[in-house]
């Protein structure tokens, strides 16, 4: 398995966090991976095999060509169909707004095709893309797609620096704090975030905190589960479980103990 990241051009970089290509064989055995949510919406072109999708009924729908996959409020479990080449562009938590054509609320959860995002222009986007051989030719395709596209005047200036004063305390905030520092009632602050990441507040801080987490569980930076939980300033041990099952789907025991290549991949890749 072969993984990448690469750096955006600086007047991309306030929303783009990085570009990431991923190329391995095809599997004797396929097996599903499960992607955590980490709040970053992301423009994904497979060039090479597609990828099955799992829905919550158990049945699998394949993924588009090319898409923008919108936030992930629940665990992704998906499946490779043969060799896997993608290319990805990983926005900031608020980077994909200035280039929506449609409510990023609605996205939540789904690959929306490009083609239904931009129209011909998309079709004209993953065509040029798809026909390139090297990253460095995609991104250069990509950053001028976006920077013809940028809406500098979509950027909520109260939704950047909430963000990174939820980024500076881990996630590890309240809400009514955040409505305090920023001077807006939580209603209002609920909307635009809302409307600017596909998340409430809440969820994006959950989510931070989480990512936190699990890089100290991958990382092994810990002696006991119980102290993991600590470390991370759960309330208590139950409260860690249960948002630890809601964002990956196991406990930190299972997750642990699970093969979750795809998802070591996107942890601290920033």
């Amino acid at each position: 398995m072969n993984y990448q990241t690469f750096q955006p051009r600086p007047e991309l970089s306030a929303l783009i966090k990085c570009y990431w290509t991923l190329e391995s064989p095809k599997e004797d055995v396929p097996q599903q991976q499960t992607i955590v949510p980490d709040g970053c919406m992301e423009m994904i072109f497979h060039y090479g095999e597609l990828y099955k999708q799992y829905m919550d009924d158990g049945q699998a729908v394949v993924q588009p060509r090319s898409c923008v996959f919108g936030q992930l409020t629940k665990p992704l479990v998906i499946e490779s169909t043969g060799i896997t080449g993608m290319f990805s562009v990983r926005f900031q938590y608020e980077g994909f707004i200035p280039f929506a054509t449609i409510p990023i609320k609605e996205m939540d959860d789904k690959a929306v095709p490009l083609y239904k995002l931009f129209g011909e222009d998309g079709i004209e986007l993953e065509k040029n893309m798809l026909k390139t051989k090297t990253p460095e030719e995609k991104i250069q395709i990509v950053e001028d797609f976006l920077l013809k596209r940028l809406d500098a005047d979509a950027i909520d200036k109260i939704v950047r620096s909430t963000i990174d004063t939820i980024i500076t305390a881990n996630g590890q905030i309240s809400i009514g704090e955040l409505s305090k520092q920023t001077n807006i009632n939580r209603r209002q602050l609920e909307r635009k975030f809302s409307s600017a990441i596909g998340l409430s507040p809440k969820q994006l801080s959950k989510t931070i905190r989480l990512q936190t987490t699990l890089k100290l569980l991958l990382n092994k930076e810990f002696t006991t589960l119980t102290a993991l939980a600590h470390e991370s300033e759960y309330y208590d041990q139950a409260h860690f479980i249960k948002d630890f099952k809601e964002f990956t789907g196991l406990t930190p025991k299972e997750f642990y103990g699970e093969n979750l290549k795809m998802s070591f991949l996107f942890f601290g890749t920033d």
